[in-house]
């Protein structure tokens, strides 16, 4: 077994060596903490919460059975465990908003992005990902940054599939809306452009 791989570094873990976490920490440290805040949208929060993640997962290692991927697993703690801080300091907590925006906006705003894109403006995406809802917000992470597929995001959010993909289909179409506001009118001629592309 090769000894940089996540089942090798779990096993090793399981055994008492703690450097073999370490690294399971390091690889995916960064992930972990784009989607916690998403959802918290507080640096010092998202890092507690990150490390809350981390310190849950591995107490918990002995019941991961590898019906997924460690990643998928481990971001399921993430999230709800994120979930759970937002939960304590909202008391009135509003995780979904409903809004509808045509087909014919939605062709506009995502010919639009081919000038975010070419003018390497990545920065504003995720600026615009941090606007949406918490749930929708890490849903479009999931998805784009982390190639999770529909049904390890029902896994990981305790959604059904088909919830999941209206969620995600109403989070892109918000997602183009906030985009339109920081994208300039002459931008609105380019030619059409994937997504999923521009969120990497």
């Amino acid at each position: 077994m090769h000894t940089n791989t996540d089942p090798y570094l779990i096993e090793q873990t399981l055994k008492g060596d703690t450097k073999a976490f370490g690294e399971l920490v390091e690889r995916y440290q960064a992930f972990v903490y784009t989607i916690v805040i998403r959802i918290v949208k507080v640096r010092e929060e998202a890092e507690e919460v990150a490390q809350d993640s981390f310190i849950k997962a591995f107490q918990s290692l002995s019941s991961y059975r590898g019906e997924s991927k460690f990643s998928s697993w481990l971001y399921s703690i993430a999230y709800r465990k994120a979930l759970d801080a937002l939960r304590k300091n909202k008391k009135n907590n509003s995780l979904e908003l409903i809004e509808e925006i045509t087909e014919g906006d939605c062709s506009v705003i995502e010919n639009a992005l081919t000038y975010i894109e070419d003018k390497e403006r990545s920065e504003v995406i995720k600026k615009c990902i941090l606007e949406l809802p918490e749930k929708e917000a890490a849903i479009i992470t999931l998805f784009y940054f982390e190639e999770q597929s529909i049904k390890e995001i029902a896994k990981i959010t305790e959604l059904t599939e088909d919830n999941v993909k209206v969620k995600l289909y109403r989070s892109r179409k918000k997602l183009f809306s906030l985009l339109k506001h920081y994208i300039l009118p002459e931008a609105y001629n380019t030619n059409d452009v994937n997504l999923n592309s521009l969120l990497i």
